[in-house]
């Protein structure tokens, strides 16, 4: 064989196949066989091959032609691969393999996935948030408090970071109670606050305010040096 054929068996090409199909495969009730199997269908179809047999595809893999129309016939059942109907330009019916299931089971996948991380993620955030109510309260929460938690998350549809965001600026207040927590985040949905920089931003322009109606009243030296606090009952 010459580096010239070697040269055109290298250009046979390649098959294009998602990187995460490897990943979730597995989450996919795939095994080995099934997927390498899968993967010569599709390099047969890129060929113009639509249809190969048992005896084609097995053939390039280390199964009997039995065992290859085994797992074909599971691969469909399980709905990964389909047989359809088609026709020539001359309206000569064959069939072929579809593999588009398998790109609707792979995307499903995907997006369960990412939907089980977001799921995770919110309890993590949420068991993260009852531990800082309870660090900065120094004490467990009654039960009171842990249904207003739960009423702010599951009700009023505080994002946990925003709750966070909401005890914060209770703390720096000096007015450590769920009342005002209340109240804060009252304020900042009414004002479209969505974000911790948006509460950021916020605070800031309301602490601003307040120094200047303080410069203005003219009140004593002490008072004027410190930062005012915002009174959030106030509203």
């Amino acid at each position: 064989m010459s580096k010239t054929d070697l040269f055109k068996w290298l250009q046979e090409g390649n098959i294009t196949i998602p990187a995460v199909l490897l990943k979730q495969y597995k989450d996919m009730n795939l095994n080995e066989y099934e997927l390498i199997l899968i993967l010569h269908v599709i390099s047969f179809i890129e060929k113009g091959n639509e249809f190969p047999t048992p005896a084609e595809l097995s053939s390039r893999m280390t199964i009997s032609v039995s065992d290859c129309t085994d797992i074909l016939r599971k691969l469909i059942q399980k709905g990964f691969i389909e047989i359809k109907d088609s026709y020539t330009a001359d309206g000569i019916r064959f069939e072929k393999y579809d593999i588009e299931p398998l790109w609707n089971k792979l995307i499903d996948q995907f997006l369960l996935k990412n939907k089980q991380k977001a799921v995770l993620q919110n309890q993590q955030n949420e068991t993260d948030l009852y531990t800082c109510f309870e660090q900065e309260f120094g004490r467990p929460l009654s039960p009171f408090e842990c249904e207003t938690l739960a009423l702010w998350m599951d009700d009023d549809h505080h994002d946990p970071q925003i709750i966070k965001a909401a005890l914060k600026e209770a703390v720096i207040s000096g007015k450590l109670n769920f009342r005002y927590i209340d109240r804060i985040l009252f304020e900042w949905k009414k004002n479209g606050i969505k974000t911790i920089e948006q509460a950021q931003n916020h605070g800031k322009r309301i602490r601003q305010n307040q120094i200047h109606r303080t410069k203005q009243q003219e009140i004593s030296v002490k008072t004027a040096k410190s930062v005012p606090i915002y009174n959030w009952l106030e509203q």
